[in-house]
């Protein structure tokens, strides 16, 4: 958080989140909860050190680099190359499924910690409300981590009998070895932490803690991936109802952190927090600012770029697009004939500018994870499953036109679709463009590919490094491995790891 406070837990949270099995947290020298809790203030600045758990910057860089988002950029040292992520490389040892489980679980570790400690703590008068909120969140914030990994590590969303992943609503011991749950489990288990949040929770004026909408976000968000249109729509609407589409200059503002219109929640980043510098470059593990994940100083061709904009995402971007602006430096260098560049790395530099910086510092952006463009993109999911794909209003075309009016800032036609392939297909397109360096592409895929004949795509001239152009929705690297630091320790879940790994 901005001007964020040091924290008596502080060494607490460092423990849980650097143990070597992520599940099994409790060890020799942890400070007991009736000791670290002993009153509301305690439990508020463990829960301001529980956010301080929260990083998509992982997700962020996996899903560029794996999927088709970037291209290796000219002032690439090896980023990327070395762990395989570029060439479709995925297995155990591979640093993303080993930092998106651990960063996730260890959050979870701590929330109910929180929700534990606060049963023994000491209530003072008018503190009850305080704690009621501090509960709501801490209880939302646990959902949030079970659903991150459960998106990553499950086989199929759609199917509640699929291995998902490890429930952890308790304290376990050392010694326990977890077995993974059942997607309807952990669904299940979501679901209940949603709605004791939202029972829990006051209005929230801040885009950057945990609120009734960030809950029907989540749950917006479960229900797509789950194939529940209806819910889905219901929930993407209430959210629509008090989340206009942002305009052009809001748009831009968004990405300079300096307007909220249309963000229902994200991650706040600031000077000096734990996330203050470069983090791992090229790596799935990540960490650091953002833009990091892309260039080596800042979002200009003089920055170092080591990922540039992928041509295949460039090439469905209008220049009278705010989002061209928004993600495309003006210091690119743009052929206007790539495929038939001599030295095509030098010809054709598209810097990524999706995170220019905030505060005075290049390359630091706050994380957005949810925004009002994502729900009316998922009200076009429905009507698309439902079938009304075409029309004026009430059609995947019209949530979609609605978007590009917002986006061009004119009014723009209205597309048409040969059938609901189609429509899907034109719904990850807009995805594409529209939440790209966002950590959505690998997920979308694995979820709509199918229906949208759709998989990993890259431009013949970017993938000429390696070979590795496309890769089909089918194919096994679509989930992630149970990563290694896991099945060393837990003798159960070896059994269970997912298939092709």
């Amino acid at each position: 958080m901005k001007n964020i406070k040091k924290l008596v837990l502080l060494a607490l949270i460092i423990t849980a989140a650097a143990c070597n099995d992520a599940i099994d947290i409790a060890q020799p020298g942890r400070l007991p909860a009736d000791v670290a809790f002993q009153n509301v203030g305690d439990l508020q600045d463990g829960l301001i050190g529980l956010y301080a758990l929260y990083d998509t910057t992982s997700e962020i860089q996996f899903n560029s680099v794996f999927a088709d988002e970037i291209s290796i950029g000219f002032d690439n040292g090896g980023q990327g190359l070395g762990n395989g992520e570029y060439g479709f490389v995925l297995n155990p040892n591979s640093a993303a499924p080993n930092s998106i489980w651990t960063r996730n679980y260890a959050a979870m570790n701590i929330a109910t910690r929180i929700i534990e400690a606060a049963s023994l703590v000491e209530v003072g008068d008018g503190e009850q409300a305080q704690l009621n909120d501090i509960l709501g969140q801490a209880y939302g914030l646990r959902a949030f981590a079970q659903f991150q990994v459960q998106s990553y590590f499950t086989t199929d969303y759609a199917n509640d009998g699929a291995l998902g992943t490890i429930i952890l609503n308790f304290i376990p011991t050392i010694d326990q070895s977890l077995p993974r749950n059942t997607n309807g489990e952990v669904y299940g288990q979501i679901e209940s932490d949603l709605s004791t949040a939202a029972g829990l929770l006051t209005t929230q004026s801040s885009a950057t803690f945990i609120s009734q909408d960030f809950v029907t976000a989540l749950r917006a968000r479960m229900a797509a991936y789950r194939g529940q249109y209806s819910l889905a729509d219901t929930y993407a609407s209430q959210l629509l109802a008090s989340y206009p589409l942002a305009n052009r200059a809001q748009y831009e503002a968004m990405y300079l952190d300096a307007d909220d219109t249309e963000v229902i929640f994200k991650l706040d980043r600031t000077q000096s927090d734990g996330y203050n510098g470069q983090g791992a470059t090229g790596s799935g593990a990540a960490g650091g600012w953002a833009g990091a994940n892309y260039a080596f100083v800042n979002s200009t061709l003089a920055g170092s770029p080591y990922f540039e904009m992928g041509r295949a995402v460039f090439n469905l971007l209008d220049p009278l697009d705010i989002r061209f602006d928004v993600n495309v430096d003006p210091s690119s260098i743009i052929s206007p004939d790539y495929q038939n560049a001599v030295d095509y790395r030098n010809e054709d530099i598209l810097v990524i500018q999706k995170y220019p910086g905030s505060e005075g510092v290049p390359l630091m952006n706050d994380l957005k994870v949810f925004r009002a463009s994502e729900m009316l993109l998922i009200k076009a999911e429905a009507l698309a499953d439902a079938g009304s794909i075409n029309g004026a209003s009430n059609s995947t075309a019209a949530l979609i036109k609605q978007l590009r009016d917002a986006r061009f800032g004119t009014d723009q036609p209205l597309p048409t679709y040969t059938d609901a392939a189609d429509a899907f297909g034109a719904i990850l397109d807009e995805r594409r463009i529209e939440l790209v360096f966002e950590g959505h592409r690998w997920k979308d895929l694995k979820r709509l590919g199918s229906r949208a004949n759709r998989g990993i795509s890259r431009d013949p001239l970017d993938c000429a490094i390696n070979g590795a152009c496309s890769l089909e929705v089918s194919d096994f690297r679509f989930t992630m491995p149970i990563p290694i630091i896991e099945l060393n320790p837990n003798n159960v879940i070896r059994e269970q790891q997912n298939p092709g790994y």
